[in-house]
Protein backbone atom coordinates (compact mmCIF):
# COMPACT_ATOMS: atom_id res chain seq x y z
CA UNK A 1 0.00 0.00 0.00
CA UNK A 2 1.08 3.55 -0.63
CA UNK A 3 -0.44 6.86 0.34
CA UNK A 4 -1.45 8.94 -2.66
CA UNK A 5 -1.31 12.70 -3.14
CA UNK A 6 -4.68 14.35 -2.62
CA UNK A 7 -5.13 17.01 -5.27
CA UNK A 8 -6.00 20.43 -3.89
CA UNK A 9 -8.58 22.65 -5.53
CA UNK A 10 -8.38 24.11 -8.23
CA UNK A 11 -6.57 21.13 -9.80
CA UNK A 12 -8.26 20.49 -13.16
CA UNK A 13 -8.75 16.78 -12.34
CA UNK A 14 -11.34 17.82 -9.76
CA UNK A 15 -13.51 19.25 -12.56
CA UNK A 16 -13.43 16.19 -14.83
CA UNK A 17 -16.26 13.71 -15.13
CA UNK A 18 -14.94 10.29 -14.21
CA UNK A 19 -15.16 7.29 -16.55
CA UNK A 20 -16.98 4.10 -15.54
CA UNK A 21 -14.81 1.32 -14.17
CA UNK A 22 -14.68 -1.57 -16.67
CA UNK A 23 -11.71 -3.60 -15.42
CA UNK A 24 -12.10 -5.30 -12.04
CA UNK A 25 -8.56 -6.55 -11.60
CA UNK A 26 -5.55 -6.44 -9.29
CA UNK A 27 -4.69 -2.87 -10.28
CA UNK A 28 -8.17 -1.72 -9.20
CA UNK A 29 -7.77 -3.57 -5.89
CA UNK A 30 -4.36 -1.90 -5.41
CA UNK A 31 -5.88 1.52 -6.13
CA UNK A 32 -8.63 0.89 -3.56
CA UNK A 33 -6.02 -0.15 -1.00
CA UNK A 34 -3.92 2.96 -1.68
CA UNK A 35 -6.99 5.20 -1.52
CA UNK A 36 -8.01 3.65 1.79
CA UNK A 37 -4.54 4.26 3.23
CA UNK A 38 -4.67 7.85 1.96
CA UNK A 39 -8.14 8.52 3.36
CA UNK A 40 -7.24 7.05 6.74
CA UNK A 41 -3.96 8.98 6.92
CA UNK A 42 -5.94 12.21 6.43
CA UNK A 43 -8.72 11.12 8.82
CA UNK A 44 -11.24 11.47 6.00
CA UNK A 45 -14.80 10.16 5.86
CA UNK A 46 -14.74 9.68 2.09
CA UNK A 47 -12.46 9.88 -0.93
CA UNK A 48 -13.17 9.86 -4.66
CA UNK A 49 -10.65 8.58 -7.22
CA UNK A 50 -10.69 11.95 -8.97
CA UNK A 51 -9.25 13.50 -5.79
CA UNK A 52 -6.09 11.44 -6.30
CA UNK A 53 -5.94 12.12 -10.04
CA UNK A 54 -7.57 8.90 -11.23
CA UNK A 55 -10.35 9.36 -13.76
CA UNK A 56 -12.56 6.46 -12.60
CA UNK A 57 -16.00 6.24 -10.99
CA UNK A 58 -14.67 4.89 -7.71
CA UNK A 59 -15.23 6.19 -4.23
CA UNK A 60 -14.68 5.06 -0.67
CA UNK A 61 -16.76 5.98 2.36
CA UNK A 62 -15.83 5.11 5.93
CA UNK A 63 -18.57 3.16 7.73
CA UNK A 64 -18.34 5.79 10.49
CA UNK A 65 -20.52 7.96 8.21
CA UNK A 66 -23.34 5.42 8.50
CA UNK A 67 -22.97 3.93 11.98
CA UNK A 68 -20.92 6.39 14.01
CA UNK A 69 -17.98 5.57 16.25
CA UNK A 70 -19.08 1.92 16.68
CA UNK A 71 -17.97 1.38 13.06
CA UNK A 72 -14.48 2.94 13.40
CA UNK A 73 -12.70 -0.41 12.93
CA UNK A 74 -14.86 -1.72 10.09
CA UNK A 75 -13.54 -1.84 6.51
CA UNK A 76 -14.35 1.03 4.17
CA UNK A 77 -17.28 0.80 1.80
CA UNK A 78 -16.05 0.55 -1.81
CA UNK A 79 -18.50 2.06 -4.28
CA UNK A 80 -17.90 1.68 -8.02
CA UNK A 81 -19.92 3.24 -10.85
CA UNK A 82 -22.48 4.74 -8.43
CA UNK A 83 -25.90 5.86 -9.54
CA UNK A 84 -28.20 7.90 -7.31
CA UNK A 85 -31.55 6.09 -7.54
CA UNK A 86 -33.45 8.00 -4.85
CA UNK A 87 -33.02 11.00 -2.60
CA UNK A 88 -35.41 12.49 -0.08
CA UNK A 89 -37.25 15.74 -0.57
CA UNK A 90 -36.28 16.58 3.00
CA UNK A 91 -32.95 18.38 3.21
CA UNK A 92 -30.57 19.39 5.92
CA UNK A 93 -27.85 21.96 6.09
CA UNK A 94 -24.65 21.05 7.89
CA UNK A 95 -20.97 21.82 7.93
CA UNK A 96 -19.01 20.02 5.25
CA UNK A 97 -15.30 19.69 4.62
CA UNK A 98 -13.23 18.16 1.87
CA UNK A 99 -9.75 16.67 1.66
CA UNK A 100 -9.17 18.77 -1.47
CA UNK A 101 -9.97 21.89 0.59
CA UNK A 102 -7.98 21.21 3.79
CA UNK A 103 -9.15 23.20 6.83
CA UNK A 104 -12.09 24.73 4.93
CA UNK A 105 -15.58 24.02 6.26
CA UNK A 106 -18.79 25.45 4.81
CA UNK A 107 -22.49 24.86 5.35
CA UNK A 108 -24.01 22.89 2.47
CA UNK A 109 -27.65 21.88 2.00
CA UNK A 110 -28.16 18.33 0.77
CA UNK A 111 -30.94 15.70 0.80
CA UNK A 112 -31.31 14.14 4.25
CA UNK A 113 -31.45 10.60 2.81
CA UNK A 114 -30.14 8.98 -0.35
CA UNK A 115 -29.94 5.55 -2.00
CA UNK A 116 -27.26 4.52 -4.51
CA UNK A 117 -26.91 1.52 -6.81
CA UNK A 118 -23.31 0.53 -7.47
CA UNK A 119 -20.82 -2.30 -7.88
CA UNK A 120 -18.40 -3.62 -5.30
CA UNK A 121 -14.77 -4.60 -5.90
CA UNK A 122 -15.91 -8.01 -7.26
CA UNK A 123 -18.23 -6.28 -9.79
CA UNK A 124 -21.27 -7.42 -7.80
CA UNK A 125 -24.24 -5.01 -7.77
CA UNK A 126 -25.53 -3.66 -4.46
CA UNK A 127 -27.51 -0.76 -3.06
CA UNK A 128 -26.52 1.46 -0.18
CA UNK A 129 -28.57 3.99 1.75
CA UNK A 130 -27.29 6.89 3.73
CA UNK A 131 -28.98 9.24 6.14
CA UNK A 132 -27.55 12.37 7.75
CA UNK A 133 -23.76 12.18 7.56
CA UNK A 134 -24.01 9.01 5.46
CA UNK A 135 -26.14 10.77 2.82
CA UNK A 136 -23.87 13.81 2.91
CA UNK A 137 -20.72 11.70 2.44
CA UNK A 138 -22.20 9.67 -0.42
CA UNK A 139 -23.47 12.72 -2.29
CA UNK A 140 -20.26 14.69 -1.70
CA UNK A 141 -18.13 11.89 -3.18
CA UNK A 142 -20.54 11.26 -6.09
CA UNK A 143 -20.29 14.98 -6.83
CA UNK A 144 -16.51 14.60 -7.15
CA UNK A 145 -17.03 11.92 -9.82
CA UNK A 146 -19.18 14.43 -11.74
CA UNK A 147 -16.61 17.23 -11.50
CA UNK A 148 -18.58 19.08 -8.82
CA UNK A 149 -17.00 20.34 -5.59
CA UNK A 150 -18.62 21.52 -2.37
CA UNK A 151 -18.25 25.23 -3.12
CA UNK A 152 -20.55 24.74 -6.13
CA UNK A 153 -23.45 24.30 -3.68
CA UNK A 154 -23.17 27.65 -1.88
CA UNK A 155 -23.73 31.33 -2.59
CA UNK A 156 -21.18 33.53 -4.31
CA UNK A 157 -20.22 35.19 -1.02
CA UNK A 158 -19.77 31.85 0.81
CA UNK A 159 -17.72 30.55 -2.13
CA UNK A 160 -15.45 33.62 -2.06
CA UNK A 161 -14.88 33.26 1.69
CA UNK A 162 -14.10 29.57 1.35
CA UNK A 163 -11.71 30.18 -1.55
CA UNK A 164 -9.91 32.93 0.36
CA UNK A 165 -9.40 30.62 3.34
CA UNK A 166 -8.29 27.79 1.03
CA UNK A 167 -5.80 30.02 -0.81
CA UNK A 168 -4.36 31.22 2.51
CA UNK A 169 -3.98 27.62 3.70
CA UNK A 170 -2.31 26.58 0.42
CA UNK A 171 0.13 29.52 0.71
CA UNK A 172 0.99 28.45 4.28
CA UNK A 173 1.64 24.89 3.10
CA UNK A 174 3.87 26.15 0.28
CA UNK A 175 5.83 28.37 2.69
CA UNK A 176 6.30 25.43 5.05
CA UNK A 177 7.54 23.24 2.20
CA UNK A 178 10.05 25.94 1.18
CA UNK A 179 11.31 26.19 4.77
CA UNK A 180 11.88 22.45 4.90
CA UNK A 181 13.83 22.52 1.67
CA UNK A 182 14.52 19.47 -0.48
CA UNK A 183 13.86 15.95 0.84
CA UNK A 184 11.99 17.20 3.89
CA UNK A 185 15.01 18.73 5.65
CA UNK A 186 14.72 22.07 7.39
CA UNK A 187 16.49 24.78 5.44
CA UNK A 188 19.17 26.78 7.23
CA UNK A 189 18.21 30.38 7.70
CA UNK A 190 20.94 32.96 8.07
CA UNK A 191 20.35 35.77 10.52
CA UNK A 192 23.46 37.64 9.43
CA UNK A 193 22.77 40.92 7.62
Amino acid sequence: MAALEILPYPNESLRRQARPVTEFDASLARLVSDMEETMNAEDGVGLAATQVGVDLQLLLVHPYAFRGSDARDEPVVVIINPEVIWQSDETNTAEEGCLSFPDVFIHVTRPAKVRLRALNLKAEPFEIEGEGLGARALLHEVDHLRGVVMIDHVSFLQRQRALKKHQKHQAELAAEARRKGPVGKTAKVSTAG
